[in-house]
């Protein structure tokens, strides 16, 4: 990226996490560098703003400081986003900004924003943007992007079942963390000095089993050195998407590095569908140490429509996954197989693409069990040769929309949050 344009860092983690704290760090030790600062809260008044305002010598009067509140960065605020940081990069010389993020904000559709700008295709230019002409992003690039994670907190975190708002949208807070700690280029693990040794490199072996691409720093108060976080060139769009850890155990399973800690995961595989009512079972009473689970699974009767699994934590979800190659048209799939030889490889004559392909990473995990509990979900002989439709299914249902619904609010990356039981 050219050194002519200002570098970004955008800091995430959960409530309470330290990131507040760590940007008045970074303002107390910006070495005579000059930093904007951008502070993003979900209230009406923007707290972490006026801590910022108050613990540092930076002004919102002099445009070092902007507020984005009562709203989220990463989905309802984006547009504001870029004309904040537009304005603080064409109306003035900076080193560097700072993104505060909420606590409940996403960090891979803010890069994707700070990345794309206006032209991602849901999101219109601001009156801002089209009366001034300025183009956000021209004058600035995505350098950094860093996760704080609160040590003394994590393993609680994960196991615990609390819901936060997102402004009328639910967000289970160990999905959140995994998806904050999934992608980052820089992971903060935090309050160091209120956990012990051994806890602490048990979280960081499943920090690195995680997010095995991220740098990782121990803190205690936030303190970090800025070079680490500021101006360092780490971020990498494709990288960072595709570094999560159940990403890279799909591509190369192996024995964790980890286990020495008690992480371990694996990849269950199948090429018969599951059983509705036993996978479910089995997802009602998911195995707490499993920390993340996630792929795609066939279920019996549903043919048509692979489905996705995503487990973090407490939090199971399910989603579509898109058709399966299996039911696209004789052309559209010769396609596919001249750009993915792979897939005519493992193709069955009778199912073709279907089959089930799960990532499990967890600490303390008996393998053998969750392994086999999975193995027992999958139809037997003669379940295969039976009436599927029998099967009970308590499953959410997802349809394709039709053409009328495509511009509307339905989609099919909508994931749909379980307890099947309930």
């Amino acid at each position: 990226m050219s050194s002519n344009t200002t570098p970004v860092t955008v800091l995430s983690g959960t409530l309470g996490a330290g990131k507040t704290t760590m940007l008045n760090h970074l303002l107390g030790e910006s070495g005579g560098r000059e930093f904007a600062v951008l502070v993003n809260d979900m209230g009406e008044v923007n707290v972490d703003a006026d801590l910022v305002a108050e613990s540092s010598n930076i002004t919102g009067e002099e445009e070092e400081l902007i507020e984005l509140s009562n709203g989220c960065i990463c989905c309802e605020l984006r547009g504001d986003l870029l004309d904040a940081i537009g304005k603080l990069t064409s109306e003035r010389e900076f080193d560097a900004v700072i993104v505060e993020s909420t606590g409940v904000a996403e960090p891979l559709p803010v890069a994707q924003t700070l990345t794309l700008g206006f032209d991602q295709s849901d999101l219109d230019p601001t009156e801002f943007y089209e009366e001034t002409g300025i183009e956000p992003l021209e004058g600035c690039h995505l350098d950094t992007t860093v996760t704080v994670v609160d040590a003394h907190q994590f393993t609680e975190a994960m196991a615990e079942d609390r819901v936060l708002d997102d402004d009328g949208t639910d967000k289970h807070l160990g999905d959140l963390l995994v998806e904050q700690v999934e992608f980052c280029d820089v992971l903060v693990l935090n309050k160091c000095d209120l956990v012990d040794d051994a806890t602490l490199d048990e979280i960081e072996a499943t920090l690195e089993t995680l997010q095995p691409r991220a740098e990782m720093v121990r803190t205690t108060n936030s303190s970090i050195d800025p070079g680490l976080v500021i101006d360092t060139g780490r971020f990498d769009f494709e990288a960072a998407s595709q570094s999560a850890g159940w990403l890279q155990e799909l591509r190369e399973p192996h024995a964790s590095a980890e286990e020495e800690h008690g992480v371990t995961s694996f990849v269950f595989e199948a090429r018969r569908p599951f059983h509705p009512e036993r996978f479910a079972d089995v997802l009602d009473d998911f195995p707490e140490a499993v920390v993340r689970a996630k792929g795609h699974f066939w279920l019996a009767g549903r043919e048509e429509m692979a489905l996705m699994l995503n487990v973090a934590g407490q939090s199971v979800r399910v989603a579509p996954a898109g058709n399966w190659l299996a039911t696209l048209p004789p052309e559209e799939r010769t396609e596919q197989f001249e750009a993915y030889p792979q897939l005519e490889e493992m193709w069955d004559e009778e199912w073709g693409d279907r089959g089930t392909e799960l990532v499990c990473i967890g600490v303390e995990m008996d393998v053998e069990t969750v392994r086999e509990r999975l193995e027992a979900c999958v139809l037997t002989d003669q379940e295969m040769h039976g009436d599927w439709a029998a099967f009970e299914d308590r499953f959410p249902t997802f349809e394709f929309p039709t053409d009328d619904e495509a511009d509307g609010e339905e989609s099919l990356d909508e994931e749909a949050e379980l307890g099947i039981a309930d």
